[in-house]
């Protein structure tokens, strides 16, 4: 069975005090001070820069890019996607969600964005 890692909004600061990034902190293996990447069992996107503030979202889609990079360079690992920058971030599924309709196989995504990414894809419910 593939390892699942769960793909989290985050800032660029790596403070994860609240929401999917404290799940991923706390039980997922992301790194306290580590706003973008691969830890543990988790992958960090940043939706917020250094000083907790929204950034715009032409930065966050260059995240968005790196990760889907990464995403297939490793297919042997499935990545769970949360609803990135949908919450404390501001951004609705409507600006994030289209960011991912180029995603490998290998993410799957919060059930909340069927209706931008489609019956195609494989989701995995909510957080």
């Amino acid at each position: 069975m593939p390892k699942t890692v769960l793909v989290f909004g985050s800032n660029e600061a790596g403070i994860h005090g609240a929401g999917a990034a404290k799940e991923a902190y706390t039980k997922h293996g992301a790194r306290w001070g580590k706003g973008y990447g691969h830890y543990g069992d988790s992958f960090a996107i940043p939706t917020k820069d250094e000083d907790i503030q929204s950034m715009p979202l032409e930065r966050v889609v260059q995240y968005v890019i790196g990760f889907l990079a990464y995403a297939t360079g490793h297919r042997k690992l499935t990545f769970r996607v949360s609803k990135i920058g949908c919450g404390l971030a501001g951004f609705t599924d409507e600006q994030i969600a289209p960011l991912f309709c180029d995603a490998p196989k290998n993410c799957e995504f919060d059930s909340g964005w069927a209706q931008w990414l489609g019956p195609d894809r494989t989701y995995w419910g909510t957080f």
